[in-house]
């Protein structure tokens, strides 16, 4: 089968896009191991899928595959792609798209100066919603990586996160910690490490590993859970500026019961065709 598709980044974080919504398209998880691989293959930290919707209400449905072939439930670098994508293919004319997700659905706000905002849901803290095995109520948890101790926020944003804040961001920590929680026994699903510096309450350094990926440029919902992760310790104010290894995004959350606002660029890096 020839494969038409759209290489994208969200500040480096790159995705593969296609579209199944004119061309009903599979995939198995060799097909997107093979695509994903930057040597033999197209090269891509996820693959995402537009699909037409399964409820009337919603404008799209997208699935999210992570390079190992593994399905995820949320990805904000990937909606704004995905919203820029569907524009540009003339899929919709809409500029308030309504999404299915594997976690539910989405809104995504496309602007006039090309930024996309994305409506990321209401963030839990609870961790029967992660999983993470541990006793509810607890502001930080105690974890270990190894023989380290590392004091964590687990928070689920659609998918699920641990935030560790540090003084300083190094390489080593970030991968080989990052590895370690990653696959944690405490994490059913495995999770996403965020590395968190905090600036000043309104600014943060981060640096994301996410599971089935490893470390990426960016990782919006990774911005996001460090962000509420902040503001719920009492470190960060309600707008914060994420400073990741790709770029900037804007977060925006104003406590317990309302959604996270996360606002960035999606670029469209060129488009193909590969036989699968």
């Amino acid at each position: 089968m020839l494969l038409k598709f759209t290489k994208m980044h969200g500040l480096g974080n790159d995705f593969v896009v296609v579209d199944a919504v004119s061309r009903k398209v599979f995939f198995n998880k060799q097909q997107i191991q093979k695509l994903s691989d930057r040597n033999w293959g197209i090269g891509f930290d996820q693959l995402l899928v537009v699909e037409p919707p399964t409820h009337p209400e919603m404008d799209f449905r997208y699935r999210i595959y992570n390079s190992d072939g593994s399905e995820v439930e949320h990805c904000g670098n990937g909606a704004r792609c995905f919203a820029k994508f569907v524009l540009d293919r003339e899929l919709t004319n809409k500029r308030i798209i309504d999404v299915e997700t594997k976690r539910g659905a989405i809104q995504l706000r496309v602007m006039d100066n090309g930024l996309v905002s994305v409506d990321m849901g209401t963030p839990s803290f609870e961790p029967k919603d992660l999983p993470f095995n541990a006793e509810p109520s607890n502001d930080l948890y105690s974890i270990m990586a190894g023989e380290t101790e590392y004091w964590m926020t687990p928070v689920s944003v659609g998918n699920p996160h641990a935030v560790i804040k540090v003084d300083v961001l190094t390489d080593s920590e970030v991968a080989e910690v990052g590895r370690r929680l990653e696959c944690h026994d405490r994490f059913p699903h495995n999770v996403n490490v965020g590395f968190m510096q905090v600036i000043n309450s309104n600014e943060i350094n981060l640096r994301v590993y996410e599971r089935g990926v490893g470390e990426t440029q960016a990782c919006g919902t990774g911005a996001c859970a460090a962000v509420v992760a902040g503001i719920k310790q009492g470190w960060l104010s309600p707008t914060v500026t994420a400073h990741l290894r790709g770029g900037d995004l804007k977060i925006e959350w104003r406590g317990e019961g309302h959604p996270i606002i996360m606002t960035g660029p999606a670029e469209k890096v060129f488009e193909g065709q590969i036989y699968l």
